[in-house]
């Protein structure tokens, strides 16, 4: 896994040992999404962002959960193998059991879902190269007993790199969501997500603008700590939907860490409610991806 060996027929090397210059224009060879989806799987879509620290996991959460109250069968996989934190916010604590070689995944709040941490201690620091995340990823996919599905939702770790390519050439991708808050700087990334997406042939559901704003707890004074509508400005830029705005309140942090997602702890508060649309937006988008594939 660590050998740097040219390939067969790779052009030498400069005079003097220098490296190759890079190639940045290069599309990611046979990444189109191709590959089988997990057993009686009807869709699988991912939840992604540019850049860490955007509330990626607590969106890929709630929207799961979302899904499963608007009816839908649904599972959640934790693809962000490094810093898993799909058992902590889903209030899971035990271990999956192993039945006829393959994993048998946890259920709670509606759903089925499974994380790289259901299997390592919580403290325990997954310190692995590309190759081994990549593995993981794919074991997760086809060595886990998901059962009957009609989404499977996997939470991306952040970036643009090989757990991305590596989901895009395992399975079959039925669309993206990017998650991203309203500052320029995490724009930035969002729209290499948009581009990385588009790049390996998945359609983007669209874009979710997380902490757009404040609404202090005693008064109710709004405030656009982040600035404001970004998203959805970017949204219509690359010509992709805007799916919603989620406030930035300390309920739905106090939800993660408790394991209760806010769309079952507190589904009227403003912060449940704006998950709820969002996986109404979502799911209807589902439903007619579906529906569309039963029949052909």
């Amino acid at each position: 896994l660590t050998s740097h060996r040219a390939p067969a027929g790779a052009p030498p090397s400069p005079p003097g040992g220098g490296h190759r210059p890079l190639n940045l224009g290069a599309q990611p060879g046979g990444a189109q999404p191709t590959g089988p989806l997990p057993p009686n799987v009807g869709l699988v879509i991912a939840v992604a962002s540019g850049k860490g620290g955007v509330g990626k996991s607590t969106t890929a959460v709630n929207l799961a959960v979302g899904l499963g109250l608007e009816g839908l069968r649904v599972g959640l996989l934790d693809a962000d193998v490094h810093g898993p934190s799909l058992p902590r916010m889903m209030g899971m604590d035990s271990q999956p059991e192993v039945r006829d070689g393959r994993l048998q995944p946890l259920h709670g709040h509606g759903i089925t879902a499974m994380s790289i941490g259901m299997l390592v201690e919580e403290t325990k620091a997954m310190i692995w190269r590309g190759p081994m995340v990549m593995g993981a990823i794919g074991q997760l996919l086809s060595d886990v007993d998901w059962g009957e599905l009609d989404v499977l939702v996997v939470d991306m770790p952040p970036g643009t790199g090989d757990a991305q390519l590596t989901l895009a050439q395992k399975t079959a991708l039925a669309g993206a969501v990017i998650v991203s808050t309203p500052q320029d700087i995490a724009l930035l990334d969002a729209r290499r997500g948009v581009a990385m997406f588009e790049k390996m042939r998945v359609p983007v559901l669209g874009i979710v603008e997380n902490m757009s704003y404040f609404c202090c707890p005693n008064c109710n004074h709004r405030t656009e700590l982040f600035g404001h509508g970004g998203a959805r400005a970017e949204a219509e830029k690359t010509g992709v939907p805007f799916l919603g705005e989620i406030p930035l309140l300390a309920d739905i942090r106090a939800s993660g860490d408790n394991g209760a997602p806010i769309v079952i702890s507190a589904p009227d508060s403003p912060a449940g409610k704006a998950y709820r649309t969002l996986a109404h937006t979502v799911g209807g988008a589902l439903r007619r991806l579906l529906d569309k594939k039963q029949a052909k």
